[in-house]
């Protein structure tokens, strides 16, 4: 039986699912010119907050109740609750590697065997072949991300271009790995095989990955260090080796996050064991520092090292090793540190929400398609639909969704083999999520690795330069399969699909 309610709805018009996403950019840009680099540090959250409140509101005039359109929004919220459990985790690891001296490690080890002439390039790979084991960027981002952004720190290179080569890595082989929560989504939503897709993914990945090596080898060897001459590396060597307790055996904890998350443990347990594997380590190796940490000589030694452990999940680690460029570099961590970006998603994620129930999403993406008449159109129309939705709706994961399951049929219907759309998904969906400061990958790439968004996104190489490939194959028919006459299926127009 139809409820009343739902006999009443309209259907939105173009211009009324539009509004949002200009008031949206209007904001954003007044964010980015009022507060420039503070942007994401609240204005983009109230921007965010207030289009999704116009789209609610434009969704009561079509029809939906308020307790509707708010539900929607809590339901949106919950979905990034994994993502939040995630970033909250990620903060506490953080914070206990560099007390536990898993990060100073890993920085020291690092300045010794990495020339900076080469450091660019060899970050990408490292973090690719992380990324390609446990199918996770995100992962691999605030546990070998984290080290090597404090190697360059050291050295003096540039953090921008240090976070683009680390990104460009991570999702190279989180693109390519199996394990990959994204790679199994996107053949799953168009009707093709997991290896299949992943084939048929080298073709616009390896170029890309290849062309981010060539740029960051450039890079690397363009760019003369700060550090490491007259005598400044050695001082950050000898500080980190004064004040740490350092060996092979500190880097036992990511060997076991690594070997979980390779055993297909979830990301959220994985990363909690090593934290508390971190801070295990900090008050077996290095009491001296938890108990300088601490400052509080009220207390016993062993009750004044659990504290430390317990402080340096919530807040982080405060470092006081005398150097001032090792302590801002050691300075990091802690929950409270992810904060701002939690504020953030859930920002994001109410406006993406209010979006997608009034039905502007789905709008948007069938009018784009309305125009695709080629092959090359139809892959630039999923590109860009799939771009479209990371910045609209904030999350990877719809970006791969929605626009999966409106073109499939569509695909399907002009004779394009799925491993195409699949493809084209990942390209865009997967790639762009980490260059969009208020998505909650870019959000948390920014927060695990304290550069921002902006300033890194001119140097994820990858990330770009693969849907601009992607397009590319699209528009001249290279590596575009199509399907047998007899594996066609029927499916309406496109014109149709609002229905």
């Amino acid at each position: 039986m139809v409820r009343r309610a739902d006999m009443e709805r309209q259907e939105p018009t173009l211009w009324q699912a539009l509004l949002p996403i200009a008031v949206l950019v209007v904001l954003l840009a007044a964010s980015v010119v009022l507060f420039g680099s503070d942007s994401s540090y609240g204005p983009n959250q109230i921007a965010l907050m207030l289009a999704g409140v116009i789209a609610a509101v434009i969704g009561l005039r079509l029809g939906y109740t308020w307790k509707e359109m708010q539900d929607a929004m809590v339901g949106g919220v919950s979905v990034a609750m994994g993502a939040i459990f995630i970033l909250l985790v990620v903060g506490a690891l953080i914070g206990s590697w560099i007390m536990g001296g898993i990060v100073p490690t890993m920085i020291y080890y690092g300045l010794k065997l990495l020339s900076p002439q080469v450091f660019y390039a060899a970050c990408c790979v490292i973090c690719a072949v992380v990324a390609i084991t446990t199918g996770s960027s995100w992962t691999t981002a605030s546990t070998v991300g984290v080290a090597m952004v404090g190697v360059a720190a050291a050295f003096g290179l540039s953090l921008g271009i240090t976070a683009g080569a680390i990104i460009s890595g991570a999702y190279f082989g989180d693109k390519l790995s199996p394990l990959s929560d994204t790679t199994n989504l996107a053949p799953a939503m168009v009707g093709t095989e997991l290896f299949t897709h992943i084939r048929h993914m080298l073709w616009t990945t390896v170029p890309s990955i290849t062309i981010a090596l060539v740029v960051f080898a450039i890079l690397g060897v363009m760019h003369k260090p700060a550090v490491g001459e007259g005598g400044g590396l050695e001082t950050m060597l000898a500080s980190l080796s004064q004040t740490f307790t350092l060996g092979w055996y500190m880097l036992i904890p990511l060997g076991v996050v690594l070997f979980v998350i390779y055993k297909k443990v979830p990301a959220f347990p994985a990363l909690l064991i090593g934290a508390l594997l971190g801070g295990v380590f900090a008050i077996v190796f290095q009491q001296e520092v938890v108990l300088t940490y601490v400052d509080d000589s009220t207390l016993t030694r062993p009750l004044a090292l659990v504290k430390g452990f317990w402080m340096v999940l919530f807040d982080g680690y405060r470092a006081n090793t005398g150097n001032a460029a090792l302590d801002d570099l050691l300075t990091r961590g802690g929950m409270a540190s992810m904060l701002n970006t939690i504020w953030l998603v859930i920002s994001a994620m109410v406006f993406g929400a209010a979006m997608e129930k009034a039905g502007f999403l789905k709008l948007v993406a069938t009018r784009i398609m309305s125009g695709a008449k080629t092959a090359g159109s139809m892959i630039a129309t999923t590109l860009a639909t799939s771009i479209s939705m990371n910045v609209i709706a904030s999350d990877q994961y719809i970006s791969i969704v929605v626009p999966g399951r409106m073109f499939q049929a569509e695909f399907k219907r002009r004779g394009l083999h799925p491993k195409n759309l699949s493809r084209a998904l990942e390209d865009s969906g997967t790639l762009t999520s980490a260059i969009v400061p208020w998505n909650t990958c870019g959000a948390f790439m920014a927060a695990a690795l304290g550069v921002p968004t902006l300033v890194y996104l001119p140097y994820a190489v990858f990330n770009y330069v693969s849907p601009v490939i992607s397009g590319i194959y699209g528009v001249t028919g290279f590596s575009i399969v199509r399907l047998d006459p007899e594996h066609r299926e029927a499916a309406p127009p496109v014109a149709a699909l609002d229905a």
